[in-house]
């Protein structure tokens, strides 16, 4: 019997005060975003709450990462971020890419069709 698969959620974003400033700034600047921070936190240190009431919802858990927290292996299988990954044990696949995120337009519930509509991870 092979190991459910867990969702993975790397950020296109650094981790730390000095990251979360710098990505706050940027985004403000209109010098960059990054799509999975907008359907997950947006402006919000804390997170959005239509986002965790969406994830509670569908029964979904999802480890949310940076990029600086993300080990070598995620990120070379993430390739262009952000991206959420399926993960069983150490091996992960691409499960929804940069593109697609985007196209939720900062919509929790977007992401989670996707979600069902690509994995059985539970």
């Amino acid at each position: 019997m092979s190991e459910p698969e867990s969702l993975v959620g790397i950020f296109d974003a650094d981790g730390g005060l000095r990251g979360e400033l710098r990505y706050v700034v940027d985004k403000l600047a209109g010098r960059g975003h990054c799509a999975l921070c907008d359907i997950t936190h947006g402006l919000n240190p804390l997170g959005k709450r239509s986002f965790k009431e969406a994830c509670a919802a569908a029964g979904v858990t999802m480890t949310l990462l940076h990029r600086d927290e993300a080990s070598p292996e995620q990120l070379a299988v993430a390739g262009e971020l952000p991206a959420v990954l399926a993960c069983a044990g150490a091996t992960c696949r691409v499960l929804i890419p940069a593109g697609d995120l985007a196209a939720c337009e900062g919509s929790p519930t977007k992401l989670l069709e996707l979600v069902e509509k690509r994995a059985e991870y539970r």
